[in-house]
């Protein structure tokens, strides 16, 4: 799973990170607050790492710690 869309990103949905994904990897649902980055499709470019407005997007080893939870959910919600 190249990249997680963290904490940060709960309510926000700013979407400039789908803006700039080449392969349109990053999805939400109206029932959820958050984007998810579809770990099939990512091709690890990190565009999107470098357009959030609130650093909510990191490498799967990079994530802090408080946000490892994320890591899972991420994976549910493409299940």
């Amino acid at each position: 799973m190249p990249y997680i869309i963290t904490e940060p990103c709960i309510g926000v949905k700013d979407a400039s990170c789908l803006e700039v994904c080449p392969v349109d990897c990053i999805a939400t649902t109206d029932q959820v607050e958050q984007y998810f980055i579809d770990p099939t499709v990512c091709i690890d470019c990190s565009y999107c790492q470098s357009v959030c407005p609130v650093n909510a997007i990191f490498d799967e080893f990079t994530v802090p710690s408080e946000w490892r939870e994320w890591i899972r959910k991420n994976r549910e919600f493409y299940k």
